[in-house]
């Protein structure tokens, strides 16, 4: 069997011990085992050990320091923006209060950028949102995903904003909407969004009407929001 690349066994390395951290494997605040020990239960290399952990230090899930070892920090050091984390975090409980505090930061994000989107977005860019809205009434016939259409409409919009600290969330974003989309669809007994309300964002961003574009954006979020909260009482 040819072996796998150094790079490749590092990253499965630290997928395998980021999800065991966030799963609560290895409790916060203690020691992880030695990385002589890490590669003897993962069966890598010594180096590959050390970058995964540098990896996950990067990550704020760990620290690894002379005489003290590697030890698990408290889930306020995460970096919650990493992708990776998000999709652990998300992969092994995705809470609701979580899901709500993900919510509000699209709140306090989206809306905003739906407005740029109206005042500056190419034709290109919103030939990109109107693929998306288009994929997501094909889904409604069954001729696509439904996820993957509205995940594809939102960060559209994002990427319309030209707003380069927008488009950088993008990642973000979509990954936590894999998660938050399927859960509201769930308690609304829906398959898909609503093509209706996600086709007026669209009608206002290319009237070139910023008001109206945050607004409707912000109906939609905020209706999820309300859904989201419904289930915490």
């Amino acid at each position: 069997m040819k072996s796998q690349p150094r790079q490749n066994l590092t990253h499965q390395l630290t997928h395998d011990l980021g999800f065991a951290i966030v799963r609560g494997v290895y409790p916060v605040s203690e020691g992880l085992p030695s990385e002589a020990d890490l590669c003897i239960k993962y069966d890598v290399s010594r180096s590959a050990t050390r970058e995964a952990v540098k990896m996950l230090s990067a990550k704020g899930l760990i620290s690894s320091r002379p005489k003290q070892g590697i030890r698990v920090l408290p889930e306020s050091s995460w970096n919650m923006f990493d992708t990776d984390v998000l999709r652990w975090i998300l992969s092994s409980k995705p809470s609701l209060s979580l899901l709500k505090e993900f919510t509000q930061v699209r709140v306090a994000l989206e809306p905003q950028a739906a407005a740029l989107a109206a005042m500056t977005a190419t034709k290109e860019q919103l030939a990109e949102i109107d693929n998306a809205l288009t994929r997501m009434a094909d889904a409604d016939e069954g001729l696509d995903d439904p996820l993957e259409a509205d995940i594809a409409f939102h960060t559209s919009i994002l990427v319309a904003s030209n707003n380069r600290f927008f488009v950088q969330l993008t990642e973000f974003i979509s990954t936590a909407l894999r998660v938050s989309i399927r859960y509201t669809n769930h308690i609304k007994g829906v398959p898909g969004a609503d093509v209706a309300k996600h086709a007026d964002i669209l009608d206002t961003i290319k009237s070139r009407n910023p008001e109206r574009a945050k607004k409707a954006v912000e109906t939609i979020l905020e209706e999820a929001l309300e859904l989201i909260e419904s289930k915490l009482v």
